[in-house]
């Protein structure tokens, strides 16, 4: 089902444009007074108003607004913005599903068309997420982890199987092809959209926070919530408010010996220190048109590490050399040429633009750098990553035993004591599978991946990898014993010049052989640590070390044994795979020793960009990419032959531990109930700053004591076969049981816990427990619950289950001091009242402990058609008894547009897009 918008045409915009032989119906910007002076990104929203002008949701008005936009203002206008598209990958695309699938049953109980339940805009899911690295180091790694992922996840490719036939305008990339991001850049992106004889902008929202990868080709989009995506799908528009821009110049070129990820790391940390949320960047200038489309990529996808919506660049020649490279058709290419230099979207590198606020880089400042160890906005420069490490490192370890002396010789007198006392040391002799002894140490590298969308799409520093592989077998170095080492390629594509530059059997024998197409270690999928470094780790409490060029290195993200995570380019990962210890100063000192038994150094092993640039130039071609994606919804012969469910409503297995219907639309009629106040509310978490999406929602692996775990035992799954929270998100009943689970997790009012525990005040004492077992026993008693913050709550991932766990345990309200833009969005999306504390207050200003009930009034004015700007919140500490203190203060409502308000009036956007489709 297809629905055609026909625009109110206000300002007589409707135009034709003839490319070759075909003609497209386009919406012109020049006829709307100011569009000259906006920038790109703003441009593309303007073309997307003027398009699906209706006069109702979208109107006259608010295209004026965005042509008279004022840079200097703070965002207060609210436009509607409907992507050409949606996006996903399989971790947060099932869920998307499930609850499509719910909704259509949920029309029919209500005397609907199940059939209205269907994408209007094309929706593109690419399994990526799925794929485990339980496996390593061997040749036939990659078929034994696909085997182990189809036996794990049959009955959720099946249901998705079914969902790509029950669905118009829904396709699925099957396991094994690629990193939806990679994927999305290589195939699926369009950069100019045709669709009903129109030619307008690619845009895009998708269920995954790097969907911004995309901002690399000019393509507008960014990461939403599975519930924001699947409102977009059924023809919601995205309610936001006009951003401000953040205009980011670009000068000079980057050095020999600096990457596209030393580049990234630099930004990030720029971008993060100038503040970025909830604004556009847009890279403009002269070193715009000396950056590479693979490094543009890599910057576009690190955006929400930054933090801005989307950060984006232009088009011009750069892009247009990328998409015949990619195998676009050449008429697709000419579209995209004439249609940016009829628009005013063509990158013109002397230009500035009119932009809120501006930064500037010169590309020939940025050296070899890495992140950590839990944040990608922590940079360190690579020549003083050891030093750095030897501070960081007494953060993690309780006793850190002797110090390591080596650590010692290379600080000055002058350095600070942490720094001259060198690292703490706990030597543990570890015997292999082999027989072969070592030491383990706190330091040592025992993860050292090459995955992540960020890296593996660029094919130069990929290349430089593999280069710093071939060199390093030359000269008789390989992998330290302890280090886990794992390749997984962003698409097919990678492996293919690997192969035809024969750099294959290099990696290989380095032991980063292929383990899987998708992205493993950055979002927890690194499979376990060998049994003996497992033991050795948890056993002595050692702090071990990933390294990874991912994006995401959050702490208990990439392996629950791994303390200390770190982001650093490919090669950097091959070199630290050799080196072994963050101790070592791989700038320095030697990484191993030759055949002769001299010391091998990085300089001696590390490619000249001469030498990456003659791989790429001779191996990689367009014919690479066209048979790579020549059938890519077809699938292998496993995809192939997985039966597939029939009809246009899903049959509910009542056995099934990985796909349940979910009770979102329980008991709900046409007409939303009247919003209430809350009363009585205890609180189930009190958190403190730069609590993430990954401290929230469910991720990484299922341990058995835990609810999720006893939950999938008593539903009689074996131990091996828990799989992963990400591969089970299509059921909720394990998903509610992993929110606020994660290890990491440190809940102030359940002081000395570490991960999913709280006080359970519905019992005498309060006793500590699990925040699952304690929400129902509040809900079993009709108790509100409440989460207090910091700073950044919500940052990381646009992760739904964040937010739908949030609301499943029964939590009604937040309040934080900030939060992140998705998560803010998603709280409102699931029936949450997101509240921010006044200006200049914390929790701990207010005396708040989280052993206080809380009460807030003032939310009822929502049902009159207004956004209250406070609610007030009146905590007791003590009910009922004497010495009870009474506080009061004006909670900020972060219901930001009237959209969110509609949303939130409904119970949730799923329920408000239901109801508005049946009433059509």
């Amino acid at each position: 089902m297809k629905e055609t918008v026909v625009s109110a045409n206000s300002f007589d915009a409707r135009s034709t444009l003839q490319v070759g032989d075909e003609s497209y119906e386009i919406f012109r910007l020049d006829k709307v007074e100011g569009a000259a002076r906006l920038p790109y990104s703003l441009k593309v929203l303007l073309e997307n108003l003027l398009r699906t002008e209706d006069g109702a949701n979208i109107t006259a008005d608010h295209i004026r607004a965005l042509g008279s936009w004022d840079s200097q203002a703070q965002p207060s206008e609210e436009i509607q913005f409907t992507p050409a598209r949606v996006i996903m990958q399989d971790f947060t695309g099932v869920p998307c599903v499930v609850d499509l699938a719910t909704m259509r049953e949920a029309v029919k109980e209500l005397g609907g068309d199940p059939a209205k339940i269907n994408p209007l805009a094309p929706a593109e899911l690419v399994i990526d997420h799925s794929v485990i690295a339980d496996k390593f180091g061997t040749n036939d790694a990659f078929k034994q982890n696909v085997d182990l992922e189809y036996g794990r996840n049959k009955e959720r490719y099946q249901f998705l199987r079914w969902g790509q036939t029950a669905f118009d305008e829904f396709k699925v990339v099957p396991p094994g092809t690629g990193i939806v991001h990679q994927v999305n850049i290589e195939h699926l992106a369009r950069v100019v959209m045709i669709r009903d004889g129109k030619a307008y902008p690619d845009t895009l929202v998708g269920t995954d926070s790097h969907t911004t990868m995309v901002n690399g080709l000019g393509v507008l989009g960014w990461g939403v919530g599975g519930i924001e995506a699947e409102a977009a799908m059924l023809g919601q528009p995205v309610s936001m408010l006009i951003p401000r821009v953040v205009g980011f110049k670009l000068t000079g070129e980057l050095q020999p010996g600096t990457t596209a990820t030393d580049l990234v790391l630099t930004i990030t940390e720029m971008l993060r220190k100038h503040g970025v949320v909830g604004k556009f960047v847009e890279f403009y200038g002269e070193g715009v048109a000396a950056t590479s489309l693979a490094n543009r990529a890599t910057i576009g996808n690190m955006s929400p590490e930054f933090g801005s919506t989307a950060a984006i660049f232009p088009i011009d020649g750069e892009t247009l050399n990328y998409l015949r490279l990619t195998g676009r058709s050449d008429q697709q290419v000419a579209l995209v040429e004439a249609y940016a230099k009829e628009q005013g979207l063509w990158l013109d590198p002397k230009a500035e633009p009119d932009f809120s606020e501006k930064l500037e880089l010169d590309l020939s400042t940025v050296v070899p750098s890495i992140a950590g160890p839990k944040r990608p906005q922590d940079r360190i420069v690579l020549a003083d990553a050891k030093a750095q490490f030897a501070q960081d490192v007494r953060n993690y370890v309780k006793d850190g035993g002797d110090v390591d002396e080596a650590g010692q010789e290379s600080f000055p007198a002058s350095d600070a004591p942490a720094i001259t006392n060198g690292a703490p040391s706990n030597k543990v002799k570890v015997t292999a599978a082999d027989g072969t002894e070592y030491e383990l140490d706190h330091g040592h590298v025992t993860v050292a991946a090459i995955t992540s969308c960020t890296n593996t799409s660029n094919p130069y520093v990929m290349v430089a990898a593999a280069l710093v592989a071939k060199k390093a077998v030359e000269k008789g170095l390989t992998r330290k014993p302890w280090v886990k080492t794992t390749l997984a390629p962003g698409s097919k594509v990678v492996t293919d010049y690997f192969d035809k530059a024969g750099l294959t059997p290099y990696l290989d024998k380095v032991g980063f052989n292929l383990v899987g197409y998708g992205c493993t270690t950055c979002i927890g999928n690194s499979g376990p640590l060998p049994d003996e470094v497992s033991q050795a780790v948890n056993e002595h409490d050692l702090a071990v070390t990933s390294v990874l060029s991912g994006n995401r290195n959050f702490e208990g993200r990439i392996n629950p044994d791994v303390k200390m995570n770190y982001l650093a380019s490919p090669p950097l990962v091959v070199a630290y795979a050799l080196a072994g210890s963050m101790k070592v100063d791989i700038t320095r000192e030697s990484l191993g020793l030759d055949q002769d038994g001299n010391p091998v150094f990085l300089k001696d092993i590390w490619p000249s960009e001469a030498e990456v640039n003659d791989v790429v130039a001779n191996t990689i071609g367009e014919d690479m990419f066209t048979k790579s994606y020549a059938d890519v919804f077809a699938g292998d012969a496993q995809w192939q032959a997985l039966p597939i469910p029939t009809g246009n409503t899903f049959e509910w297995d009542a056995e099934s531990t990985y796909v349940r219907k979910p009770p979102y639309f329980e008991g709900m009629g046409m007409d939303p109930a009247p919003v209430e106040d809350i009363a009585g509310a205890r609180v189930l978490a009190k958190l403190g700053d730069s609590v993430t999406t990954d401290h929230i929602s469910p991720a990484g692996a299922i341990k058995a004591d835990t609810p999720a775990g006893k939950y999938l035992t008593e539903h009689g799954v074996e131990r091996r076969d828990f799989n992963s929270y990400g591969s089970r998100r299509g059921n909720h009943e394990v998903m509610i049981r992993g929110t606020f689970a994660n290890i990491r997790l440190r809940n102030q009012i359940a002081p000395g816990t570490e991960g999913g525990y709280t006080r359970d005040f519905t019992q005498a004492d309060a006793p500590v427990s699990f925040i699952y077992d304690a929400s129902r026993n509040y809900i079993d008693q009709g108790i509100p619950l409440v989460v207090l913050a910091g700073k950044e709550y919500g940052s990381g991932s646009s992760r739904d289950w964040a937010a739908k766990g949030t609301a499943l345990l029964g939590v009604k309200a937040v309040i934080a001091e900030s939060y992140e833009r998705i998560h803010r969005s998603n709280l409102i999306g699931m029936g949450v009242l997101p509240l921010q504390f006044p200006e200049g207050h914390t929790a701990e200003t207010l005396g708040l402990t989280g052993e206080e009930t809380f009460s807030f009034t003032g939310v009822t004015e929502l049902n009159n058609g207004t956004i209250p700007s406070t609610v007030k919140v009146t905590t007791d500490t003590a009910p009922g008894e004497a010495g009870n203190v009474r506080r009061e203060f004006d909670a900020v409502v972060r219901i930001d547009t009237p959209g969110e308000a509609d949303y939130y009036r409904n119970g949730g956007i799923l329920q408000y897009v239901l109801r508005s489709l049946i009433s059509k």
